[in-house]
């Protein structure tokens, strides 16, 4: 389990711009909000994104840069960007299973072919959205076992007017006896 203020696991991965996203040098200048998604497959990740890429700008704003990343190869995750119009968010690709659960990220297996007519992957993970400090430290993070039920851009925008009026600091980081 990533506990807050303390480091997070290493990040690297290639982007449907052509580049590499690497966290330790992303260098923000209040935080990286990184929102893994369940790929290409997921009809709820393409409506979750679609309005993170029209509120990148207001992350922005707040010294926050974003990045939506997954499993899929890099053509799915460029499907998946052109399916959100995406413009100002990034999208990575080819994230290792194994780096997943470095990041407490839940693994399911396939049922198949979707909703919308597109088979999943045999193995991918599950969301998980994790705002993370110039420092690479944990600031706040939130894990799924489901694809619904996710946490709402709009209302995380909010909170980063009140965390920043206020320096409110991390929260979760004890790990001592209870």
């Amino acid at each position: 389990m990533l506990i807050p203020r303390q480091t997070v696991p290493e990040l690297v991965v290639e982007t449907v711009a052509g580049d590499t996203f690497d966290l330790a040098a992303d260098n923000p200048e209040f935080a990286t909000l990184v929102v893994f998604y369940r790929g290409l497959h997921c009809p709820i990740c393409a409506t979750y994104l679609k309005e993170l890429e029209r509120l990148t700008p207001e992350f922005e704003q707040r010294g926050v840069k974003t990045v939506a990343l997954s499993s899929d190869s890099e053509d799915r995750a460029r499907q998946m960007a052109e399916k959100v119009g995406a413009k100002a968010l990034r999208f990575g690709y080819g994230l290792t299973l194994s780096k997943a659960k470095d990041w407490g990220l839940y693994i399911s297996t396939s049922r198949g072919t979707t909703s919308i007519g597109i088979d999943e992957p045999t193995l991918f993970s599950e969301p998980g959205i994790f705002l993370v400090r110039p420092d690479n430290t944990l600031y706040f993070s939130s894990i799924q076992t489901m694809p619904f039920s996710r946490p709402h851009f709009q209302e995380m925008v909010g909170a980063l007017d009140f965390v920043q009026k206020n320096d409110y600091p991390a929260r979760g980081e004890y790990t001592g006896a209870v």
